[in-house]
């Protein structure tokens, strides 16, 4: 017996993004008011955006979720309930809301009949790790739980098992924050910009160099020494980790074992301890989660709904991950092999790296690799939109990013993809060019139907 589809959960930082997330397979979409979500940057839904998200949603048989997920402190604490009101009467299909205090507020105004009755989801925010927690959680109230990024796919299962009536939904891709997710505090040391409140500057992912240091015999704090010559940490780092992932005799670098500062990029001159043990250096960037090849097994335990990272992502990045992991889940219901073309199509999104996060143990060598060993020509940049077609097939597109005639287009569509080769290329002005620079050019190209909505990525 296949498994049921599990739901296919989309960001929405713009109704932009949000239709792009519907036009290429997502069943739902989360979106949040700035002042109480954890995107309070880069954040179009205001009232009149989330009132209009909810209509569009609605219309085409869509799930419009309204993410409330900051842990308040009291100065938003006494507008809450007066904010969240109108929110509320919308009708979106639920909240997803992480503080304790709120929840008990929001199931208050509900149980009296003050409010109209609305599904509350528990955010990734509240970290559920166990089934306990699930259980409490459910006897509050609460219809899902979105399980914590820390688990691995055994915990998820036996979660599964211990709490069969109720939905619980599990993040696949996106962005992985260094802390217990949302609960990192370098963003309010760097900036007082606290990433509960919504404000995140992201300092985990800033460049950072490093700088040897010793430690001072009467203050015990550490002190920068001229950097060595010859030692390259990052390569060192890199090796070490290496030799402890496998089972042997692995030797550490001595210069590992040392006191060593970092200094970021936009602060010369502050040096910051920082320590570093076989597992890696602690202040530093997360790789991005990608767990498409693991949708199978999600599905099969019965998880209710998959959910994607990235808010403030572009709308190229929405299209893309919706489609990428609407086939992942396509292919796992109808029994289908996974598909390792999956992967190399994410290969084309701006990451840091992927990694299956907590999902797994990593293995100590890659027991088989998907994107060297399966058409690594495959690989894809994101170079345009398309704006207008003509009759006659020619397509006005946006670059975003260079490309040329003769370079080989992907047609990204929610129809299917196609590729095509360029054979011409003009200018607004009619005249042939042969390259079109990046943003803000606007060309014309021959590429056909269908086309309308498209975006386009240079295969490279």
């Amino acid at each position: 017996m296949n498994p049921k589809a599990p739901e296919l959960l989309l960001p929405a930082g713009t109704l932009q993004r949000m239709r792009a997330a519907y036009d290429f397979g997502a069943d739902a979409v989360y979106a949040g008011q700035p002042r109480y979500s954890l995107r309070a940057r880069n954040n179009e839904f205001r009232m009149e955006q989330i009132a209009q998200g909810i209509e569009e949603a609605h219309a085409r048989g869509k799930k419009f979720f309204v993410t409330s997920n900051l842990i308040a402190h009291n100065d938003k604490l006494r507008t809450y309930l007066r904010d969240l009101q109108p929110v509320v009467e919308l009708r979106p299909d639920a909240l997803i809301m992480a503080d304790a205090g709120l929840i008990m507020l929001v199931r208050e105004q509900m149980e009296k009949g003050l409010w109209p009755e609305v599904p509350i989801h528990l955010s990734v925010q509240a970290n559920t790790t166990n089934s306990a927690a699930v259980k409490f959680w459910q006897k509050q109230g609460v219809s899902r739980i979105i399980l914590s990024r820390e688990l691995s796919l055994d915990e998820v299962a036996a979660i599964r098992n211990d709490c069969p009536d109720i939905e619980l939904e599990v993040f696949v891709h996106g962005a992985l924050c260094i802390a217990y997710s949302g609960r990192c505090l370098l963003s309010g040391y760097f900036n007082r910009r606290d990433p509960n409140q919504g404000t995140c500057t992201n300092a985990c992912r800033w460049e950072y160099k490093t700088q040897a240091a010793t430690t001072d015999t009467d203050t015990g704090e550490a002190v920068p020494l001229v950097q060595l010559d010859g030692f390259n940490f990052a390569q060192e780092d890199e090796e070490a980790a290496s030799a402890f992932s496998t089972v042997g005799n692995g030797q550490r670098h001595p210069e590992a074992n040392k006191v060593w500062l970092i200094e970021e990029a936009g602060r010369p001159g502050e040096l910051m301890p920082i320590m570093e043990d076989e597992h890696g250096t602690y202040i530093m960037n997360s790789k991005d989660l990608r767990a498409v090849e693991h949708v199978g097994k999600l599905a099969a335990m019965g998880i209710d709904s998959l959910k994607i990272e990235g808010r403030t992502k572009s709308h190229y990045y929405v299209a893309r991950t919706a489609q990428v992991y609407r086939r992942a889940i396509d292919d796992a219901v109808a029994g289908k092999p996974f598909n390792p073309e999956l992967l190399l199509e994410l290969e084309g999104l701006s990451n840091r790296g992927y990694t299956g996060g907590l999902m797994e143990r990593r293995p100590a060598q890659d027991y088989q690799n998907y994107i060297t060993g399966h058409s690594a020509s495959q690989r894809s940049q994101f170079v345009g939109e398309v704006l207008q077609v003509r009759e006659d097939g020619w397509t006005e597109v946006e670059a975003k990013n260079r490309f040329a005639v003769g370079d080989r287009l992907e047609v990204i569509h929610p129809s299917g993809n196609r590729v095509v080769q360029l054979d011409a290329m003009r200018n607004q002005d009619g005249e042939a060019i042969e390259v079109a620079q990046g943003s803000p050019i606007r060309v014309w190209v021959p590429l056909g139907a269908p086309t309308e909505g498209a975006l386009i990525a240079r295969l490279i």
